[in-house]
């Protein structure tokens, strides 16, 4: 929530702040592909992924540009994002994906489960040592955090629709929305940044890391087989149509559907099924799915998954625009909530993974379903392989299915801790 007070960003042209972000990837990208010297060093430990939305984080946090005034991160996800899904799952290999077994479900659903009982468990902590931590002025602390679960469950139609069921006041939460973005991003980072030492861990885990190399290797094959095939313009035209048409229908049907249910079913707002962004994300997967089983799955060989990683790291640095950094300073306690919870949260799916010996990117993509959503599992995918993306949006999409039940639930024991203790 902007603040009508603050001081205004240096930078508000967003075709200014536009230009300045692409100049940032195009960095980023150029120093990543240096072979020797010191950016072969630095990128060996500094994920690019990292960079493309901890720079534009920076920039926010210094007033250079301002994420609350700009409109790119709502262009970006409700044009790009949708495309990228689309260009990821066109290519997709079904049979593949199936082969993970169901390891990547149980990962999953471990992070559900931490994330359903991690913020209890934090609230009840932190509360032990600073009971005021259960209100905030007037307003009930826990209606806050229920909104947090919805949206580290599933999604900002599940935080929305938290946000509906629970009644939590708007100022408390424009704060859990500073802990949501910072918190979360900051687990982003770390997960990123663990992928560049995926082995090490994979061998703590003990884990059986095969089916993820031979899915890389299949889907790679499937991008390369035809690598002499020739790709212009004409190929490139036909999967920009392919995808903002498929974007076209997406929206065009999420306005038909929400204001329907809204109208004709309002109660189904609690399990986010009158949210426009939910259809939106929910139809344009599905497309990319269906068209995967028809002849459009070729594109992949002309680079739709080239596309879809474009799109996808400029959703990236406008995701990194939302963090004001300094926020880490504001309510320190909530964000102290915040850290355990997903701190919480990591733990059980550590275990979890070291017990099923389930590989690092299993845990990573399963976590960041839960906790990012359809906006930055695919990403945390691609920091593996880009062309294990579509597992993300995968999870993601069955994040958003359970994100109101969980969050709800969520909400229920927050509730009762509360209670209990304040």
């Amino acid at each position: 929530m902007e603040n009508p007070n603050a001081n205004p960003a240096l930078l508000t042209n967003d075709a200014v702040v536009f230009g300045l972000l692409m100049i940032i990837l195009a960095l980023i990208f150029y120093t990543s592909s240096r072979k020797n010297g010191f950016w072969a060093k630095f990128y060996t430990y500094v994920p690019s992924v990292l960079l493309c939305y901890f720079i534009p984080a920076l920039l926010n946090t210094f007033g250079i540009i301002s994420g609350n005034s700009s409109q790119l991160y709502s262009i970006a996800s409700r044009y790009l994002l949708p495309a990228s899904l689309i260009l990821f799952t066109v290519g997709i290999d079904m049979k593949s994906v199936r082969r993970l077994g169901p390891k990547a479900i149980y990962m999953f659903f471990a992070g559900t489960f931490g994330i359903i009982i991690g913020g209890p468990i934090a609230l009840a902590v932190v509360g032990n040592f600073f009971p005021d931590v259960f209100r905030f002025g007037e307003a009930e602390t826990w209606r806050g955090l229920s909104t947090i679960a919805g949206s580290w469950i599933g999604g900002g139609a599940n935080q929305a629709a938290m946000l509906e069921v629970f009644g939590a006041d708007k100022t408390l939460f424009a704060q859990m929305i500073a802990v949501d973005v910072i918190v979360a991003n900051i687990w982003l980072g770390i997960l990123l940044y663990s992928s560049q030492h995926r082995d090490r861990v994979n061998r703590f885990f003990r884990a059986d890391n095969s089916e993820i190399i031979a899915l890389e290797q299949r889907m790679e094959k499937m991008h390369l087989e035809n690598g002499s095939t020739q790709s212009g313009t004409s190929e490139w035209m036909v999967i920009l149509g392919v995808a903002f048409g498929g974007v076209a229908v997406s929206h065009f049907f999420a306005d038909l559907i929400t204001p329907w249910l809204s109208e004709n079913y309002p109660n189904l707002s609690q399990y986010s099924l009158t949210s426009g962004f939910f259809w939106i994300v929910i139809i344009a997967t599905t497309i990319g799915l269906l068209l995967s089983l028809t002849k459009a799955r070729r594109l992949e060989q002309h680079g739709s998954s080239n596309f879809g990683s474009l799109f996808l790291y400029i959703l990236v640095a406008t995701i990194g625009m939302s963090m004001d950094l300094k926020a880490l300073f504001d309510n320190p306690k909530f964000f102290m909530i915040g850290g355990l919870w997903l701190c919480i949260h990591a733990t059980i799916m550590i275990v979890i993974a070291r017990i099923i010996k389930a590989p690092l990117f299993l845990l990573a993509v399963g976590s960041q379903a839960n906790v990012g959503g359809a906006a930055s599992a695919p990403i945390v995918a691609v920091a593996f392989n880009r062309f294990l993306a579509p597992v993300g949006v995968l999870l993601a999409v069955l994040g958003y299915a359970v994100g109101t039940y969980g969050g709800y639930l969520t909400g229920l024991l927050l509730q009762w801790v509360s209670g209990i203790m304040s």
